[in-house]
């Protein structure tokens, strides 16, 4: 079983930024593809960042890309969203999520992943 943590979300102000975490303990593995996850309320959980097991290849939803930067550290068994220029529209709760085994076409999807963390709550305020 692996356990995954999310830590680093808060309360921010438009154009701010945040660094998110997601802390793996358990039966952790340098194999394990990794991604980022959002949701808001009534509205269905949605893919911010993929990266894969040694963090070579990597994929950031359109609204997030030219903002967010994914990317982990297998030796801290850590996985990190930085979130530049944040919008209002960026709120939600962040998830952090594993997968055993991902092919490509299904990074996108949660469906996808086997690990899910209890999530961290981002805030922009206008």
């Amino acid at each position: 079983q692996l356990q995954l943590v999310e830590s680093g979300g808060g309360l921010v102000q438009a154009g701010g930024s945040l660094r998110l975490s997601c802390a793996a303990s358990g039966r952790t593995s340098p194999h394990y593809a990794m991604g980022w996850f959002r949701q808001v309320p009534g509205k269905e959980r949605e893919f911010v960042a993929f990266i894969g097991a040694q963090g070579v290849n990597t994929l950031l939803e359109d609204p997030v890309k030219d903002r967010f930067t994914i990317s982990r550290d297998n030796v801290k068994n850590t996985m990190y969203l930085q979130m530049n220029s944040l919008k209002p529209e960026d709120t939600a709760v962040y998830y952090c999520a594993a997968a055993q085994k991902a092919y490509r076409s299904t990074w996108r999807s949660s469906g996808a992943y086997d690990y899910w963390g209890q999530g961290t709550q981002v805030t922009v305020s206008s």
